[in-house]
């Protein structure tokens, strides 16, 4: 049964990073709106597509919701807001692979702030995998500062802005979805992050509309794919699996974003970018690789 319910989870997981690697390419294609104007259709689009869905199924749930719940559920839509502006703005100003690589670069944070938080353990191989991971990722920003451009260096910043918000934000879902329902939970949170946003856009002066067809279409498709799927998908198994797990997992992003951005952009990565890919990948494998089973002498496996 256990068995099954981490089948069932790591599957979930799978296909919220899937859904994810997703999102950089189309808001390449969707390069005519403005950053921060993606950013606010996107949790827009995701919140009306939700909420329904939510005072259909989850209505009571999310009417007993806490002052203390609703409180931090409106700072992880804050972070949110902070992780989808600077992460979005930074695609503008460097490659596909440096910016989803850099803004996934969260496990290390995220699995220091767990231990002290909530006395999570954390496993050397874990530990290890990380490492590796992080040392990815500064092979692909080192490729970057190579190249001597300060917008591609300006975007790897803004990238890391994106990666320290999403640590916040995997961590207070962590806390939160122990207790409280994934429909509730990302109804909050998408609609508060949508509501900054569009006070930002419309701050900064970023126009929200006048678009061609072409970029409505993909401003609903970064929704659908990798907001509702994808993101609520790592929501969802936050309450099954740590903080640490899911944002390892995330790690996988890049990779698969950097062969879509090859494969429909025609953006060819730097050498880089493919050996800190490589070593990503690794670093993976590792943290999420189960140990082996000390065998006895009548030859069964020992329990963990």
């Amino acid at each position: 049964m256990q068995s099954r319910r981490n089948g069932t989870t790591y599957a979930g997981l799978a296909m919220g990073v899937a859904a994810v690697s997703f999102a950089a390419v189309l808001i390449r294609e969707a390069g005519e709106a403005p950053a921060l104007a993606i950013a606010a259709w996107r949790l827009s689009i995701a919140t009306l597509v939700i909420a329904p869905l939510t005072l259909l199924f989850a209505r009571r749930e999310l009417l007993r919701l806490t002052y203390r719940q609703l409180l931090l559920a409106f700072g992880a839509g804050g972070l949110l807001a902070v992780h989808f502006a600077g992460w979005i703005a930074s695609l503008e100003r460097t490659s596909v692979a440096s910016s989803v690589v850099l803004v996934t670069a969260t496990p290390l944070m995220v699995a220091v702030a767990s231990r002290v938080l909530f006395k999570e353990p954390l496993a050397r191989r874990v530990l290890v995998g990380i490492g590796l991971g992080l040392a990815g990722s500064v092979a692909i920003a080192w490729g970057d500062l190579g190249r001597g451009g300060r917008e591609e260096l300006l975007g790897d910043g803004l990238a890391l802005l994106g990666a320290v918000a999403m640590t916040g934000y995997l961590l207070i879902g962590r806390r939160l979805r122990a207790t409280v329902p994934v429909l509730p939970y990302l109804t909050v949170v998408y609609a508060t992050a949508a509501a900054l946003l569009l006070v930002g856009a419309v701050a900064s002066g970023a126009s929200l509309a006048g678009y061609s067809g072409k970029t409505y279409a993909f401003l609903v498709l970064i929704a659908l794919a990798p907001q509702v799927v994808g993101h609520s998908l790592l929501n969802w198994s936050l309450a099954r699996v740590t903080a640490t797990i899911v944002s390892v997992s995330v790690m996988a992003e890049p990779v698969a974003s950097t062969l879509l951005a090859y494969l429909i952009l025609h953006e060819t990565p730097p050498v880089t970018s493919l050996a800190g890919g490589a070593v990503i990948l690794a670093g993976i494998y590792l943290a999420l690789r189960r140990p082996r089973r000390p065998v006895g002498a009548d030859g069964r496996s020992a329990k963990e």
